[in-house]
Parts: structure tokens; C-alpha cells; sequence
């Protein structure tokens, strides 16, 4: 995947500094694994041409410690495709030009327009012309598209489904870049993680001075961030209150599940189920009551970022350090019998069906806790991310309405626990909660 930057004109060979990078050099640099090269193909007074292009490992993406590029296939043409993933490399090799701080005596330069053709592919979307040239146009660019023919001696198809997009207009390198790292991922069909802060400080800083404007701001904001409720809201009330109407859906979910907990009266032993990297036997650590904490996590990497979690925390008095265990959900472990509460937060989805009514038999018969949480995403919700018919995240085995997953709570209850449903995140008159959360409490004649 690469983009390249052509300019022509007088002085276009500062670009080099506004880039930060020497013109007689190649830039490499590993990303995640990932192989990502800036050259100049050409440098003179009046023409440069410069390309980023990136190798990536298709077995590194496949791997978990490439799981925030969203990825766990690398027999695909994912890490061939220019999509939301690339602009995490543009942003490693681009910081200076995307900030606008070159050395000093270049910042003049920063706000000077050249006349740029941006070439960025191949592009694995099924966008059309017509709608490139809506979201292109508005800021300037002329449009023209070129798909690639097909080469392989086994001929599907005549031409390739991936395309080369070529942008031509006059602007400074800082905002066509920034133009670039906001309109990628709008016509990137596979993103679809959950929007955060962070994505929203992004979309503001990078689309300053041209996106409000936009007549397509509306489409772009909910290509983008993947989240309906967004750009409907700022249809409604214009840019001020965006960062108001998102809470980090993690935040929430943590901080629902830390209150039911500090809530209960029996809490002295608490297991966190699927524990992960931490983050939630975290914030279980501050919660009063708590006498044992038990971290259960059958990945040693998951277990390995815990634990740097938990030592960070070694002199703060008022947490409690967890205990790690090596341990599966399918296995029965004598550790882990008659403990207070029990919380499986977001891992039933990472399961196959068949094997879920197996570990329920073991928690609620073999372990019986007082309390058992059970987090899991709300298949419905969906709908307000613009998946389609996907899932929220690549590794998961199902998502379940909520009529769905109050049947299969129901049905794995032994008859000794009374269930209690309820959903956390923005509710939805339609779609209810983006989270549902299931409360089984063991009966008191148990």
C-alpha cells in the first residue's frame, strides 16, 4: 500500500523540510512489524516526488500483538489495501508534516499552498466515482480512479476490485495530509472498532478549517467513527457538543461493573474471568471490601501485560494486588470454587456456542458463587456503527440480541440463581444498550 506526493511549482523542494526528511535518504522504519519506506523518487526546485510505501508482515498481523490494526486473517488483501489501517503508518512517518512544526526557519512555509497530485492504493472499497468526487471536490481536488488489470493466469475477473485513487488541486502539504488521515478511513469498508475520545480529538484536530464546512461533514463523521448518534447529533446541534455525546463505551462498562460490585454485601473474594491485560482487575484493586482478587487468563502475553499493571501499583496502599492465575474456563481449577463474585466481562463472545454450556456448568454447579456478571456486546445496537451484518470485533465468535442472550441465560441457570438484566452504554429507544449485562445471584434457600 503507499500514497504518493507529487508537487510542482518554485520552491517546492521544501518539502523536504516540511516532511522532515532528507531527500537523498531512505526512510525506514519498523511499525508493529511492519516494513514502512518514504523515497524521493524525484527532488528538483520545481518537481518532487516522494512515496510512502509499506511491507507488512502478513503473519505479524495475524498475531495479538497486531490486534489494534484489527486484523487476524493474513491470507486476505487487507495488508495490500490502503485503509484505515495505513493511516497508522502515515502518522509514524508524517508527524511533522501532519503538526505543522518543521525547524524553525521552515514554519513560514507551512501555510504555503503548492500544486499537489496525491496518488493513495490500492483502495479495497466498493466507493464509487460519483461519491469520491463528493468528499474530494467540496476541498478542492479533482478526481480520477484507475483500476488495476488482472495479471494471474487464472482469471476471475477482468479487473481487480482494489482501485488507485489520484487527487489533483492546490492547497498546503499540512492540510492535504490531514485531508488524507480523516478521508481514508471514511472509504476504508472494514473499519468498524468502537469509537473513543481519542478518535473524535483526531477527527476535530485534523479536519480543523475545512471539515465543518464540508457538505458531506454529516456522511464523514459517521463513515469515520462508525457511530450513527454522532453525526445525528451534530446535524442537530453543529460541532460544540460531539466529545458530550460519546462516554468510551470500556469506561462505562468498567465503571458499571465496579458499582454493582462495591453494591454487594459478600464481595471479600473476587474472580475476574478472561481477565485480559488487567484493566478491569485493576480498578477491582481500589474497590473496599475486597479482601482476594483473583486475575484468571489463559494467555501468558495477556498475563505478562497484567502483571506490569498490577507491579506499577505495588506501593500504592489502598490497592490490592491481584493474584494471577494460569487458568482455562473448561477446566475445572478448585482455586476458583465458592468465591463471592465471579465476572466475565466481554469474553463469552470469543467463544464457540457449543463450548459456552460446558463453562456455565462449571461456574454455576462446580464453582457456585454468590454473584456471577456476564458482560456481552448487544447485537442490535450494531445497526447504530453502520456494520451491516458484522461484528464489532474481528475475534468474535457470535453477538447476541438481547432476547438472544436472556434465552441462553435462562437456559444455563441451574435453578439456584435469580437473573437480573440490565444494559450499560447510551440506550437506544430501538436498540436498547450497546452492552448487556446479565446479574445471576445465588438464592438465599441455596
Amino acid at each position: 500500500m503507499q500514497l504518493t506526493i507529487k508537487a510542482e511549482g518554485e520552491h517546492v523542494n521544501v518539502l523536504s523540510h516540511l516532511l522532515a526528511k532528507n531527500p537523498y535518504r531512505l526512510y525506514e522504519r519498523d511499525v508493529n512489524g511492519h516494513l514502512v519506506r518514504l523515497f524521493f523518487s524525484h527532488f528538483s526546485t520545481n518537481f518532487v516526488e516522494v512515496t510512502i510505501f509499506v511491507t507488512p508482515d502478513p503473519i505479524e498481523l495475524s498475531r495479538n500483538s497486531a490486534r489494534s490494526f484489527d486484523i487476524t486473517s493474513y491470507i486476505n488483501d487487507r495488508e495490500f489495501a490502503v485503509s484505515s489501517i495505513f493511516c497508522t503508518f502515515l502518522r509514524s512517518a508524517l508527524g511533522t508534516a501532519l503538526n505543522g512544526k518543521p525547524k524553525d526557519p521552515y514554519l513560514p512555509w507551512v501555510d504555503h499552498p503548492f500544486s499537489f497530485e496525491f496518488s493513495f492504493g490500492p483502495l479495497a472499497s466498493a466507493t464509487s466515482l460519483s461519491l469520491l468526487k463528493r468528499l474530494f471536490e467540496p476541498i478542492g481536488f479533482s478526481v480520477s480512479t484507475h483500476f488495476a488489470e488482472q495479471k494471474a493466469p487464472l482469471t476471475i475477473k477482468e479487473k481487480s476490485s482494489a482501485q488507485m485513487i489520484t487527487l489533483k488541486g492546490r492547497t498546503t502539504l499540512q492540510t492535504g495530509i490531514r485531508q488524507l488521515f480523516v478521508l481514508i478511513p471514511v472509504l476504508d469498508d472494514y473499519k468498524h472498532y468502537f469509537i473513543d475520545e481519542k478518535e473524535i480529538d483526531k477527527m476535530k484536530r485534523y479536519g480543523e478549517g475545512w471539515l465543518d464546512d464540508h457538505p458531506e461533514r454529516a456522511y464523514i463523521y459517521e463513515k469515520a467513527l462508525r457511530f450513527k448518534a454522532i453525526y445525528d447529533h451534530t446535524q442537530q446541534k453543529g460541532d460544540q457538543p460531539i466529545k458530550e455525546t460519546v462516554i468510551r463505551l470500556n469506561d462505562r462498562r468498567y465503571e458499571t461493573i465496579i458499582q454493582k460490585v462495591s453494591d454487594l454485601e459478600k464481595k471479600a473474594s473476587v474472580v475476574d474471568l478472561g481477565s485480559g491485560e488487567g484493566k478491569l482487575t485493576v480498578k477491582l484493586g481500589y474497590v473496599k471490601g475486597i479482601k482476594e482478587l483473583l486475575a484468571v487468563e489463559p494467555s501468558e502475553m495477556a498475563m505478562t501485560r497484567a502483571l506490569r499493571q498490577f507491579t506499577k501499583r505495588t506501593q500504592e496502599s489502598d490497592f490490592l494486588q491481584p493474584t494471577p492465575i494460569r487458568s482455562s474456563l473448561f477446566y475445572y481449577d478448585n482455586r476458583l470454587q465458592n468465591k463471592d463474585v465471579i465476572i466475565l466481562c466481554e469474553v463469552i463472545e470469543h467463544i464457540e456456542e457449543y463450548r459456552l454450556p460446558k463453562m456455565m456448568k462449571m461456574i454455576l454447579t462446580n464453582y457456585r458463587p454468590h454473584t456471577l456478571f456476564i458482560s456481552t456486546p448487544n447485537y442490535e445496537y450494531n445497526q447504530l456503527y453502520n456494520m451491516g451484518d458484522g461484528y464489532r470485533h474481528s475475534d468474535h465468535r457470535f453477538e447476541w440480541t438481547r432476547d438472544q442472550f436472556q434465552t441462553w441465560c435462562k437456559e444455563n441457570n441451574t435453578g439456584f440463581y435469580d437473573l437480573t438484566f440490565t444494559g450499560i452504554g447510551e440506550e437506544h429507544e430501538q436498540f436498547g444498550h450497546p452492552t448487556q449485562l446479565c446479574h445471576f445471584q445465588r438464592k438465599e434457600t441455596d
